[in-house]
């Protein structure tokens, strides 16, 4: 597997070719095949090449006689999926070809990895074939930004990040005890009062509607869905705090910047609570064009399991009522009568997982978050750095050698539709301390959520990913160094 040239996840074919490598010159172009609908990656595509080679990169429609073409087309001769794509790199010529332009994305960012400098600062791609697919068609990043908020400008870092490892849903935890980010037009008290704060009284912000507009159209220009998360029954003293109404009391509640959890909660026996629900999971579900909205509805430990049920019940009507699809953390399993194709994630792998099971045997579907694999908030060593502990630690290794397919007994593996590693931010304050949890764990999750089994190897894994490191540090990222991964040489 070692013959996969630094490529990750790793891919189903690598072929190496006897052909010379192709190099970057100033005569190289970009050529898009015919579709129009290719002219922005291909804008992007020749934005990259020309950024690393430090020449200017042409975007043409027909193809020049000479060396040095990159050309992009969707084709169907590949393997099985809407996402797979194929990268052929011989002397003078690249050809990136996919089932469609998510598939063509991928093939970028795999020519991207196999970019290599020359001795004399030039730039070339090995000759080789590439044929691509991913295991599953869900592979996530659950992104905290209601404790600790993320600039649009840090956003899109990370979302650059997601793109490198082939990730295509960026699942966003927008609302929280400490605060409310999303600007919703039928509420707009939420971000007024609820929104300035983060955890221990840092600074906060919010995404106007022009703001999350610009994210959902950057993610999408890298193959990426975003899947907005607007946490309740529990979770919502944000809510509690700029909407008086929604407590019995009528008053609001006092604001909350600590990391407790469990202790708020909304009241199903107040006509308020029910047009909170549709409201502003009405507005979710118009600002945004994916198929799925997240309800939340993880660790209300203040409220009884059948008001929990019929607020949960409410706030899926609300998402299904607009045509979306609805997502939910795994304490949702135990509840009747879930909307179908309803997608359930499994995080805590303390309690019981039988609900959850008998959840996915109803017809429910299963995303898998084990937090002692994925959550990347905690720390890699005990009592060491950033995050914190309560589920672990979790190194490179561990977050790299688990099987989704196994990982949960009697959970039938058709159920499963795909992986999301997640990062909370109660104690991450900063861009480097994002950064720094997520690399290099987040290509150790990416690689489980794409590739099959059979490919995946912890070994082969660190000695690709050494080419990693030089990347991380090339574009100014702070990462860490775990002595699990092979930095050197």
């Amino acid at each position: 597997m070692s013959g996969t040239h630094g490529i990750v996840p790793a891919p189903l074919v690598v072929q190496p070719s006897t052909q010379a490598p192709f190099v970057i010159t100033r005569s190289t172009v970009v050529v898009v095949d015919a579709d129009e609908a290719l002219l922005p990656l291909a804008v992007l595509t020749a934005d990259l090449l020309g950024r690393v080679s430090g020449r200017a990169v042409e975007v043409r429609r027909a193809e020049p006689d000479t060396a040095g073409v990159v050309l992009m087309r969707l084709v169907d001769d590949l393997p099985p999926g809407t996402e797979a794509y194929r990268v052929v790199v011989g002397t003078g010529r690249v050809r990136l070809e996919a089932r469609s332009t998510d598939g063509l994305v991928h093939a970028v960012v795999t020519l991207r990895q196999l970019l290599r400098e020359r001795p004399d600062g030039g730039i070339e791609v090995a000759a080789v074939r590439v044929e691509d697919a991913p295991r599953y068609g869900w592979r996530g990043l659950s992104l905290d930004v209601a404790r600790h908020f993320v600039s649009v400008p840090d956003l899109k870092v990370v979302i650059g990040l997601m793109a490198h490892y082939k990730l295509n849903v960026l699942h966003l935890h927008l609302t929280d005890d400490q605060a409310w980010r999303l600007d919703m037009p039928s509420r707009p008290e939420l971000v007024r009062r609820a929104s300035a704060h983060s955890v221990g009284g840092d600074a906060g912000g919010y995404y106007s509607g022009a703001d999350w507009d610009e994210i959902l159209a950057f993610a999408r220009a890298r193959a990426i869905r975003v899947v907005p998360e607007i946490d309740v029954p529990g979770h919502v003293n944000a809510a509690l705090h700029a909407y008086g109404e929604l407590n019995p009391d009528g008053r609001p509640a006092d604001e909350y910047l600590g990391i407790d959890v469990g202790f708020s909660r909304l009241h199903d026996d107040l006509p308020a609570t029910h047009a909170f629900l549709a409201d502003v999971f009405g507005d979710l579900a118009e600002m945004t064009p994916g198929r799925h909205v997240h309800i939340g509805g993880d660790e209300v430990l203040a409220m009884g399991p059948d008001e929990y049920a019929r607020l949960v019940r409410t706030a899926a009507a609300a998402v299904t009522a607009h045509g979306k699809r609805v997502v939910a953390w795994q304490e949702a399993a135990s509840v009747p009568d879930l909307p179908a194709g309803t997608v359930v994630q499994y995080w805590d792998t303390r309690v019981d997982a039988a609900p959850l099971v008998a959840a996915a045997h109803a017809g429910a579907r299963v995303l898998l978050s084990p937090a002692p694999k994925v959550y990347l908030d905690m720390r890699y060593e005990a009592g060491v750095g950033l995050g914190q502990e309560w589920a672990g630690t979790v190194e490179l290794r561990d977050a790299y050698e688990w099987e989704p397919a196994s990982l949960v007994a009697d959970l039938p593996p058709e159920a499963v539709v795909g992986v999301e590693a997640a990062v909370w931010t109660e104690t991450l304050r900063t861009l480097d301390d994002l950064t720094t949890m997520l690399l290099p764990r987040l290509a150790a999750v990416a690689e489980v959520a794409w590739s099959e089994p059979a490919r995946r190897d912890f070994d082969d894994f660190t000695r690709r990913l050494r080419h990693h490191g030089r990347h991380w540090d090339r574009i100014g990222l702070a990462w860490h160094r775990t002595p699990q991964g092979r930095w050197d040489g």
